[in-house]
């Protein structure tokens, strides 16, 4: 194939990209850029930037939002999106299909929510800040499958598919934990109206509506509803996913027999002269296209569009509006704070006890096995992966608290702990062989 200049000159950011660990390098890269941001001299333009406001008015509701806000309530609605794509696929074909597929990543998530949230409430109980117990209850999916992309090829193929599955089930827990325990106060008449365009979201689906514009529109117009109810905008995100279609028109025969018919047409037609291609030919590249996206479910179409922009562009943003933490003697007296104590010890030590030990109880009750060719030093690897907690932690503690040197501790902690957790299962897994 002719490659133009612009294709060579693009040809090694498409290899960047399709790299399973970029995600987390770039994400990485953010937060140490924000870092460096906020301890610079720069310091008060890194405020100033987050802070500046923004204002969107349609059929007389408006909004005016500071820029993080946007990022955290309205980008990050396009993160849950993805995760809502992920998991409809998941359940439908992939690692959560099966109850016995399922039921051991699924537990062991399960386990590394409810034990780190134990032990931050063990920590902060009766004060205020008990409220963000969800905050170490969160692993954040690129970072761990970044990580232990970096590890080495002596890790088992399965044992990243239990971890992405791992993660994916935990993505799950914690929009249930948002929807049901993080929503102030909820204005009935937005609601109402979100609900009616997600149901008619869902009537499309049902009519064969395959057409992914209908659906990201009127999925905007659900966002809307639900930033104005008070339900966090991000659960708008979930739910429209999970109205996507992620059925073909065609099978896979069907499509084989097809693309043969069409690719015989194409070689007995008469070539025109020069570049340019026959009108029977054009006709011919013009029914295969059709047949193609038959052939491919609007879900996975839109997930493949959308996930270079969530990984490149919306968690970055995200990272570089919230994890510009300043390192002064008050950072080292946010870590003597309940919550930070709290996230520390609950994203540690709790999630690496919530999925070693519930996993063992499946395993040893005969409910499920480990992974093929994984052991539990495998496992044991991957329970400290499951503390590193950065994105979705960081997302909670915006939701969790308005209380300025609660937000802090949190973020020193999380950022702490994240550190340490992702270090020990580097060390940890690469010493197996």
């Amino acid at each position: 194939m002719t490659q133009s200049p612009i294709d060579q000159i693009l040809k090694p950011v498409h290899k960047f990209i399709r790299l399973e660990y970029t995600g987390g390098i770039v994400l990485f890269v953010s937060v140490l850029v924000a870092l460096f941001w906020a301890n610079s001299s720069y310091s008060a333009s890194y405020h100033d930037f987050w802070e500046t406001t923004f204002s969107v008015r349609f059929a007389g509701q408006g909004l005016d939002q500071p820029l993080h806000i946007w990022i955290n309530d309205g980008l990050m609605a396009l993160f849950f999106f993805v995760i809502g794509l992920e998991l409809k696929r998941e359940f439908m074909a992939g690692e959560l299909s099966t109850l016995r597929k399922a039921s051991l990543p699924m537990m062991a998530a399960l386990g590394g929510m409810i034990v780190p949230a134990l032990i931050y409430l063990g920590i902060n109980a009766g004060q205020s800040s008990a409220r963000g117990w969800g905050i170490p209850m969160a692993t954040d999916i690129a970072f761990a499958l970044g990580i232990l992309s970096l590890v080495g090829k002596n890790i088992p193929s399965s044992v990243k598919v239990f971890l992405s599955a791992l993660a994916v089930a935990d993505d799950l827990g914690a929009v249930l934990v948002i929807a049901f325990f993080y929503t102030a106060h909820i204005s009935m008449v937005p609601l109402i109206a979100g609900l009616a365009v997600l149901l008619l979201l869902g009537i499309g689906n049902l009519l064969g509506v395959r057409n992914t514009t209908f659906y990201l529109i009127l999925g905007l117009a659900v966002w809307f509803g639900f930033l104005l109810s008070g339900v966090h905008a991000t659960i708008a995100g979930v739910l429209v996913a999970f109205m996507i279609p992620a059925r073909t028109k065609i099978d896979e025969k069907e499509y084989v027999n097809y693309i043969r018919k069409y690719t015989d047409a194409f070689e007995q037609a008469i070539p025109q002269m020069g570049s340019l291609t026959s009108s029977e030919q054009h006709h011919t590249i013009e029914k295969i296209k059709k047949i193609s996206v038959d052939a491919e479910t609007p879900l996975q179409k839109i997930e493949h569009k959308l996930h270079p922009w969530v990984a490149f562009v919306i968690m970055p943003l995200f990272a570089l509006a919230n994890a510009g933490i300043v390192f002064n003697g008050n950072f080292l007296a946010s870590l003597k704070n309940p919550v930070s104590i709290g996230i520390i010890f609950g994203l540690i030590a709790g999630k690496f006890v919530g999925v070693l030990l519930f996993t063992w109880v499946m395993v040893r009750l005969r409910f499920a096995q480990l992974p093929q060719d994984a052991n539990w030093k495998h496992i044991a690897g991957i329970a400290m992966l499951a503390g590193v907690g950065f994105t979705m932690s960081l997302f909670v503690t915006e939701l969790a608290f308005d209380n300025l040197i609660f937000i802090n501790s949190a973020k020193s902690g999380i950022l702490l702990a994240s550190g340490i957790a992702g270090l020990s299962g580097i060390i940890w897994l690469k010493r197996l062989r």
